[in-house]
């Protein structure tokens, strides 16, 4: 196998990097470069160890926290990284997903423009594509739907985004992927359902996608508040809405190539021969 010619790690750079969703396979060749050559790996709660591991001998991997309000806070992230790199260290700022998908790494790139420290983008996988993929739902077919639309399910404070126009984009959009949602689930379907959606229309929540912990619950708007909470189904976590989750059973391929399952070829034909006969008993 030909070796591709991958960049230096300067000392007193930054490389900006995404881990994607959690499976270190998922990996780019810049990041998995840039891993062996850093001196410092700063990174965020979202990361998994299997991707840690790939660090080489020589890093020190500091944790960032970020989740839940533990570890430090962004302010204090930002200057942590600058500091390393003006310091002389190859820094290497690992993020889970894409950092510029609900990643703030526009935020953490800008201040290190402004302390005049070189840096490396290195995008990633985000967990709206791998994890959904991993979860056997294509974010776009053509059957289903030409607009898919990534939101965050919760503002810096906690709370659900009051600068999302629900109703819009409940109408324009057949897919919804919604982004760390899981704590208002309840409110983001019953915003989802005042945008004239069914309250029958399928959702997926995925939980620890990509990793050996994922977990896929499927449900409806409906019954999206009770069932998350009746499974105990652990954040961090994905919310996807639409006719894309019924193509879930022909292409779960994870579950079956794990337990045997047998594949679906005609799902959204069989979901709407159930939902049929459904209709139909008395």
């Amino acid at each position: 196998m030909r070796t591709a010619k991958l960049p230096s790690f300067e000392g007193g750079s930054v490389w900006l990097v995404g881990a994607g969703p959690g499976d270190p396979g998922l990996l780019t060749l810049h990041a998995l470069n840039g891993l062996s050559q850093a001196d410092v790996v700063l990174y965020d709660a979202l990361v998994d160890e299997s991707i840690l591991a790939l660090a080489g001998p020589q890093a020190a991997c500091v944790y960032a926290g970020k989740r839940s309000g533990d570890g430090a806070t962004q302010s204090e992230i930002t200057k942590r990284m600058i500091a390393f790199a003006r310091a002389g260290k190859r820094v290497l700022r690992l993020k889970g997903g894409d950092p510029f998908v609900f990643g703030r790494g526009g935020e953490e790139a800008l201040a290190l423009v402004s302390a005049g420290i070189p840096f490396r983008i290195v995008p990633g996988i985000t967990a709206g594509i791998g994890g959904l993929a991993y979860a056997g739902i294509p974010a776009t077919h053509r059957d289903i739907n030409h607009v898919v639309s990534f939101v965050t399910g919760h503002m810096a404070g906690g709370d659900v985004p009051d600068g999302v126009n629900w109703r819009a984009l409940g109408e324009a959009s057949p897919v919804i992927v919604i982004y760390m949602g899981l704590k208002h689930i309840g409110r983001l379907a019953d915003e989802i359902v005042a945008a004239g959606r069914s309250p029958d229309e399928a959702v997926a929540i995925i939980s620890n996608a990509t990793t050996e912990r994922q977990f896929v619950l499927e449900t409806t708007l409906a019954r999206a508040r009770l069932d998350a909470a009746a499974s105990g189904i652990p954040g961090p976590a994905l919310i996807v809405v639409g006719d894309a989750v019924r193509l879930r059973p022909g292409l779960d391929w994870l579950s079956a190539a794990l337990h045997g399952r047998k594949l679906d070829a005609d799902p959204l034909g069989n979901a709407r021969s159930r939902k049929r006969r459904a209709a139909s008993v008395p």
